[in-house]
């Protein structure tokens, strides 16, 4: 007898209530981190662009540290470098929870993020390197389209006062989360200057050592925070970006709870750890990395420079082509179902908002065109496109947020006021439960 069809798993359905919990906790460190991230990139651009611009690169500019360890950097480059090594701190350990318990920790329930997330960085790369090498541009630039910013896009979703359901929410921040993964990679491969071998030796031991400290469940910040900077300043010294140290500390730190235990060691770094990064380092960094001239003639340069452009057309198009096609494939490839509440252009929609790349999309245009005019240039792009980005995310949700509205208030309406939505407790409906009527997948 033929075996029976296995039942269509459902995307983008009701999340479980653990993860829901855990999605919201994030979310709303996120969007508060976002709005303060965007208020920092308008007090730059406002800076740069007024009488006193001089003040702005004389601060930014001005150097301080230790020389003798290797460590005389400029302000820019101490948040570049050292404040946005917390903000990947965090995102490691964000990482490591999605690969634990969270969306990534299976196959199946990873293809889908996964395999939109690498289309979302490939196709931007792509479209890049076409529009930049048609026009006899540098090739440098490839990676800086690639990067989503998950803070500054929930910011966006918090102005336009959209009710996004849960599990469009969830999948924008595992999608965020593999795209991080994707530019620490590319951060650690492509963008290291003149390596020294001994300094990259010492930070390897470094994380030996903090690994079996986790191991051996030693507690107390004590251990923990001479050796992080201990090995931060040998990755940077090492000609590694420093960041990357930043990453590997996060996904050494154990996420899972031991008996008797009220939260893991990530569970309580992440959560000291995370306002200190949406609320100081990457507006710190977003000061002095945004600062860029607003005038006609820089303006034109973005759009009659080759790669300017090609960083235009690789977020705003590709990202948004990318990451839609990739889910699209992905879910006929799995035989997931879309949720019959939704349709495939709430998917577009959400690809659109991914295009908005500003933290790392900046520090990577740093990282490929460092102290040049057309780093600059570069710089405006990414803000160009991610506001282009926004307004075009804007547009698609908005005329669907009255479906939003009330999918939302399914979700949260909480009539016995037990603190679980009454959603949670009725009986039947089941995320992955067999094929129903295909209502809204086409």
């Amino acid at each position: 007898m033929a075996d029976a069809p296995q039942p269509r798993s459902l995307f983008l359905g009701v999340l479980p209530l653990p993860e829901r919990q855990a999605v919201a906790r994030a979310l709303r460190t996120e969007t508060v981190g976002g709005l303060i991230l965007l208020a920092a990139a308008v007090v730059a651009l406002v800076w740069v662009n007024s009488p006193i611009s001089g003040s702005y690169e004389h601060i930014r500019d001005f150097h301080f540290g230790i020389p003798a360890l290797g460590l005389d950097l400029s302000v820019g480059h101490w948040t570049a470098d050292g404040l946005l090594s917390v903000f990947f701190l965090v995102a490691g350990i964000e990482l490591k929870r999605e690969l634990v318990v969270g969306e990534l920790r299976s196959p199946a329930t990873a293809a889908l993020p996964v395999i939109a997330a690498l289309c979302g960085m490939a196709v931007p790369a792509a479209l890049y390197a076409a529009t930049a090498g048609f026009g006899g541009g540098s090739m440098d630039g490839w990676a800086v389209p690639m990067a989503t910013d998950i803070a500054f896009a929930l910011a966006v979703l918090a102005v336009v006062s959209t009710h996004l359901p849960a599990a469009l929410r969830a999948f924008l921040l595992t999608l965020a989360v593999a795209d991080d993964l994707g530019a620490i990679l590319v951060i650690a491969v492509f963008f290291t200057a003149d390596l020294n071998l001994y300094a990259l030796a010492g930070a390897f031991a470094g994380l030996v050592v903090f690994y079996l400290l986790q191991r051996l469940r030693v507690t107390g910040w004590w251990w923990y925070l001479p050796l992080g900077i201990t090995i931060w300043a040998l990755m940077y010294n090492g000609g590694v970006h420093a960041t990357v140290a930043g990453v590997a500390m996060g996904l050494l730190l154990r996420t899972t709870r031991d008996e008797g235990e009220s939260a893991s060691p990530g569970e309580r770094t992440g959560y000291l750890l995370h306002p200190l990064s949406a609320g100081i380092a990457v507006p710190l960094f977003a000061l002095f990395a945004a600062g860029v001239s607003v005038s006609t003639g820089a303006l034109g340069e973005v759009f009659s420079s080759p790669e300017p452009l090609g960083v235009v057309v690789g977020l705003v198009l590709g990202k948004t082509v990318g990451i839609f096609v990739g889910t699209y494939l992905a879910a006929r490839f799995t035989r997931a179902r879309l949720n019959p509440d939704l349709a495939w252009a709430d998917v577009f929609a959400l690809a659109a908002l991914a295009g908005i790349g500003f933290t790392v999309a900046l520090l990577i245009g740093e990282l490929a065109f460092p102290q040049t005019a057309l780093g600059e240039h570069v710089k405006a792009a990414v803000l160009i496109a991610s506001l282009a980005s926004a307004l075009l995310a804007t547009l698609l949700l908005r005329r669907r947020n009255r479906l939003y509205r009330r999918l939302y208030e399914e979700e949260n309406t909480d009539a016995d006021a037990d603190g679980i939505p009454d959603i949670y407790q009725q009986a039947a409906p089941t995320p992955a439960g067999p094929d129903r009527a295909d209502g809204a997948s086409g």
